[in-house]
C-alpha cells in the first residue's frame, strides 16, 4: 500500500504525489502537492516562502506570484472539506501555515526542520584542546554565554543550546548539522587553556555550502576566569552581529527584486543607509518606503528611514523637512521597535542629533543596551553624540568599547569620529589626527570624516594636508558650510569655536 497521510476527508499519497478526496484524485499539479506536503509536515508552524520555493521549485528563481497561484489552487481544492478554505493561513512577512486536521495513517518520513523566516544560527559545543577533561565546563560555559548573547539580537533566530549538544565530534559536518538543526549559520569553536593564557578560536560558517562568514582568535591572559569568559563572549557577539548582517545582505542581493518582502527590502537598503551620504540615502528611502507600505509597523524600517533623513538634513542643505521626517520616523521606531537594539540605536541618534534632545537620545541608547549589551552600533553612535556634546571622556570610552566589540563594523568610521572629537576636546591633537585618519580610511566617501581630519591636521599645523582634506569635503558635499554643519549637530559651543578656528584656517567656507 502506498504511504498515505490523512487530512480530514482528504489523503495525500506521498508516493504517487496525489491528493485524494475519498478515493478520487483531486486535480492538482506536482508543485501544489509539494507545497501542501511541506506545509502539512510542519502543521501549526509558520513555513517561509523561501522554504516553499525550495520544495516546489528546487534550484529555480521564481516570482512570488507562482507560489500565490499554487496556494490559491490548494484552497480551492480543499474547499470541499469542512472549513477547508481556512486550513492554509497567510502570515504577513512570514509565509504560510497549515492549521487543518492531520489524521492517522502512514506519516511521511521525518524531514529536517525548516529554515526560519529570519537569519538563524546554532552554537555547537566548543572543542576542548587543553588535554584536560576538567576544562570541559569552561568550553560549555563559553558556548552558553555566547548563545545567550546572540539570543538577545531580535532579528536573529538562535537554537537552544541543548539542540546542538550531539555535535561534539571534531568530525562534525557543518552542512549536515545545519540541515538537521534547521539553521543557516553555525558557530564552531575550540578552546586551549594553560596555566597562564586562554586561546579561543571561532568560525562562523554558512551551513548550506559550508562557506566561511567570519573567523577570529581571542588570546587572553588568564586572570579572573569568569570575567574573561564574559569579556570574550561579549566580544564574539559584537563581532558576529555585523558579519551576519552583511552575509544576509549578500544573500538578499541574489533574490529577484520583484519577489522581495519587507525584511528583504530593508536589507537591500542597509548598505546605502550605512554610507551616511545623501544620494545613497535617497536610494535607500525608495526601498524603505516599499517596506513600510508592506509593514507600516516595522521598527527597523522606520529607524533606517530616520537615519536617511538625518543624512539628507545634515548633508543636503539642512532642510527642515528632512529634520522633521527624521524625528517622526525615530518616534515610530521607538514605538514599534522597543525590543530591537538596532532600531532603538538609530532612533536615539536622530533624537539626539536632529531633535537636539540629548537626554532623550541617551535614554534610548541605554534602552538599546538593555536589550543587547554587546550592540557595537549603539556604542558607536552614542559615542558620536557624546563627541559633539563635548563630553570627551564618554566619547572616548564609548568609541573604544565599540571598536573592541566590532573593529570592522560598517559603522567603525563613526567610532573613529567619536575618538577624534574626544581627543580634540582634550587637546591631544596627534591622537585626534590618528583617529581621524582611521575614520577616513574606514569610509572615504563620507564628507564629515574628511572635515574632522582637516580640523585635526590644521590644529597640528599641517596646513597643506589639512587643505587637501578640506578639498575632499567640498568635492563630496558642495553645499558644506561649517557654521551650519556645527549648528545642525548642536555642537557644544566651546568645541564649535575650536573646530571653527581650525576649519577656517584650512580654507573651508563658513
Amino acid at each position: 500500500m502506498a504511504p498515505l497521510l490523512g487530512l480530514g476527508p482528504f489523503r495525500i499519497d506521498t508516493e504517487t504525489k496525489l491528493l485524494l478526496h475519498g478515493d478520487t484524485p483531486v486535480a492538482l499539479g506536482p508543485r501544489a502537492i509539494a507545497v501542501l506536503q511541506t506545509l502539512v509536515a510542519r502543521a501549526g508552524s509558520a513555513v517561509s516562502k523561501e522554504e516553499l520555493f525550495r520544495a516546489a521549485w528546487p534550484g529555480l528563481a521564481v516570482e512570488d506570484s507562482n507560489l500565490t497561484v499554487q496556494i490559491a489552487a490548494l484552497r480551492r481544492a480543499l474547499a470541499d472539506g469542512e472549513s477547508g478554505t481556512r486550513w492554509i493561513e497567510t502570515l504577513p512577512r512570514r509565509g504560510y501555515r497549515y492549521v487543518g486536521p492531520v489524521g492517522d495513517g502512514l506519516a511521511a518520513a521525518p524531514t529536517a526542520p525548516a529554515l526560519p523566516d529570519r537569519p538563524s544560527v546554532a552554537v555547537l559545543p566548543f572543542r576542548n584542546l587543553s588535554g584536560d577533561p576538567t576544562q570541559d565546563y569552561f568550553c560549555d560555559g563559553m558556548a552558553e554565554d555566547i548563545t545567550c548573547g546572540l539570543s538577545r539580537i531580535k532579528w536573529l533566530f538562535v537554537t537552544a543550546r541543548g539542540s546542538g549538544a550531539v555535535y561534539r565530534s571534531p568530525e562534525t559536518d557543518p552542512c549536515k548539522a545545519g540541515r538537521e538543526l534547521g539553521v543557516r549559520y553555525l558557530l564552531l569553536g575550540s578552546l586551549r587553556k594553560d596555566a597562564r593564557r586562554v586561546r579561543v578560536a571561532l568560525r562562523l560558517v554558512e551551513s548550506e555550502a559550508g562557506g566561511l562568514v567570519w573567523a577570529e582568535t581571542y588570546d587572553r591572559p588568564l586572570e579572573d576566569l569568569f570575567t574573561l569568559q564574559d569579556d570574550i563572549a561579549m566580544s564574539v557577539v559584537g563581532a558576529i552581529e555585523p558579519n551576519l548582517r552583511q552575509a544576509e545582505v549578500e544573500r538578499v542581493r541574489r533574490l529577484r527584486p520583484e519577489s522581495l518582502d519587507a525584511y528583504d527590502l530593508v536589507l537591500r537598503a542597509q548598505p546605502n543607509v550605512f554610507t551616511g551620504m545623501p544620494a545613497e540615502s535617497s536610494r535607500a528611502l525608495d526601498l524603505l518606503g516599499r517596506a513600510l507600505e508592506l509593514e507600516p509597523r516595522y521598527g527597523l524600517a522606520h529607524a533606517f528611514a530616520a537615519m536617511c533623513h538625518h543624512n539628507l538634513f545634515l548633508r543636503a542643505g539642512l532642510s527642515e523637512t528632512y529634520r522633521a521626517a527624521s524625528i517622526r520616523h525615530a518616534e515610530e521606531a521607538i514605538t514599534h521597535g522597543r525590543d530591537d537594539a538596532l532600531a532603538l540605536t538609530f532612533a536615539g541618534f536622530s533624537l539626539a542629533m536632529d531633535a537636539h534632545d540629548r537626554r532623550a537620545g541617551s535614554a534610548v541608547f541605554e534602552a538599546a543596551l538593555a536589550v543587547s549589551p554587546s550592540s557595537a552600533v549603539t556604542y558607536i553612535l552614542g559615542g558620536v553624540v557624546h563627541g559633539w556634546a563635548g563630553d570627551a571622556g564618554r566619547a572616548i570610552t564609548w568609541g573604544e568599547c565599540a571598536l573592541r566589540l566590532s573593529p570592522f563594523d560598517p559603522w567603525a568610521f563613526a567610532a573613529h569620529h567619536a575618538l577624534a572629537l574626544g581627543h580634540f576636546v582634550e587637546g591631544r591633537a596627534e591622537a585626534a589626527a590618528t583617529a581621524a585618519y582611521k575614520g577616513v580610511h574606514a569610509n572615504p566617501g563620507h564628507s564629515i570624516s574628511h572635515m574632522i581630519l582637516a580640523a585635526t591636521l590644521a590644529r597640528l599645523g599641517s596646513l597643506d594636508a589639512a587643505r587637501a582634506a578640506a578639498e575632499r569635503v567640498m568635492a563630496l558635499q558642495p553645499v558644506f558650510r561649517f557654521s551650519r554643519q556645527l549648528a545642525g549637530v548642536d555642537c557644544a559651543p566651546e568645541l564649535a569655536a575650536a573646530l571653527g578656528k581650525a576649519l577656517r584656517a584650512c580654507g573651508l567656507p563658513e
